[in-house]
């Protein structure tokens, strides 16, 4: 059975959908701000909230650390300076990490590398996330497969045979696994490009792991396919801006985006009932009013046989259904009946 545990939510077909709210460095820098995307996240009603953690002077080369870095969207004069600024270091997850536990949702990470998975595995994190571009990063992948939490991993710009050696490599270390089919475009523009078949084939391939989507579109419309077809866990970047500066916040969800995303998901799964057809309570009032009974078209005694010319096909729905109206012609009445009046076997020869 493909499942897994997240700080004690279980995930499986059978679930609702497990909701992460992608803060990233939507934060800008700033703990209290990361602390409201935290709130409202939760007000959202999804089940976590991811940042994103790197040692930005092991994870990058001198060079691009160097490189200027002068757009509208940059919070330094390098790339470097820009990286730092939306740094948060080991203090800061801490506060947030407790911050999450007090409010009662799950606060989780992306670790980058080898120290950003040590660190959060030192602060007791519950999940990781792998990035898709560490997808082929295989000494990354065992190495958080070894600390034994469970793995969400992303699998965009990816094969299939790049997913199956992760996959290989992963499940006989750590079967907590989760497959995320993305498309590493920010935002996704072309709708073909989210490929949301690729979750079946996952499914197929895969059949003991939680499939799921990493979802770049900008609107909600797509998560509701991917759950409809298997995905149990969609990840969207969340923003309480969209308008704030920075490349992830024009295609982040706001708060009212992703309070409708979560709403609909879950009325899909109870929308889904048992699959078994038959009549329901709240069918019955509607019914009485639309459906139809047999009825006499004109007065007739005791004795006349019926012929198709003397029953009409009315409302009220309180009697023969007219699938028994050849059941009913060439009988006699063993009463009068009036106009409009039911006709019942009990009165029928």
């Amino acid at each position: 059975m493909r499942e897994m545990i997240i700080n004690g939510e279980v995930i499986n077909n059978e679930t609702d959908c497990y909701f992460i709210a992608e803060i990233g460095h939507n934060h800008q820098g700033s703990v209290n701000t990361a602390k409201k995307m935290i709130k409202v996240a939760k007000e959202c009603g999804v089940n976590a909230v991811k940042l994103q953690k790197r040692d930005n002077n092991v994870l990058f080369t001198k060079e691009i650390l160097n490189a200027p870095y002068d757009n509208e969207n940059s919070y330094g004069a390098t790339y470097g300076e820009h990286r730092k600024a939306l740094e948060f270091g080991k203090e800061e997850f801490i506060e947030l990490i407790s911050y999450a536990k007090h409010i009662g949702i799950t606060l989780f990470s992306t670790a980058f590398d080898f120290n950003s998975a040590d660190l959060l595995a030192n602060l007791d994190i519950p999940a990781y996330k792998i990035a898709s571009g560490d997808l082929t990063n295989t000494p990354l992948l065992k190495h958080v497969a070894e600390i034994g939490k469970p793995m969400i991993v992303s699998t965009g710009g990816g094969t299939i045979t790049d997913v199956q050696r992760a996959y290989d490599l992963i499940m006989p270390i750590n079967p907590q696994l989760c497959l995320l089919q993305c498309t590493a475009a920010y935002p996704i523009e072309n709708y073909e490009d989210m490929n949301l078949k690729v979750i079946n084939q996952y499914r197929e391939v895969f059949p003991d792991v939680v499939v799921g989507l990493s979802d770049h579109e900008s609107g909600i419309a797509m998560a509701l396919v991917a759950y409809m077809m298997g995905a149990r866990v969609i990840e969207k970047h969340f923003t309480l801006n969209r308008a704030w500066r920075g490349t992830d916040h024009a295609f982040s969800l706001s708060p009212n985006g992703l309070k409708r995303l979560v709403r609909n998901i879950q009325r899909a799964r109870i929308a889904m009932g048992d699959g078994i057809k038959r009549k329901l309570a709240c069918e019955v009032k509607p019914l009485y009013k639309m459906s139809k009974k047999l009825v006499l078209a004109r007065d007739l005694k005791a004795g006349n046989r019926l012929g198709r010319n003397d029953i009409a096909i009315k409302s009220p729905g309180d009697g023969l259904a007219p699938y028994e109206l050849e059941n009913v012609i060439g009988k006699r009445l063993k009463i009068d009946l009036k106009y409009d009046e039911s006709i019942r076997f009990e009165d029928l020869e």
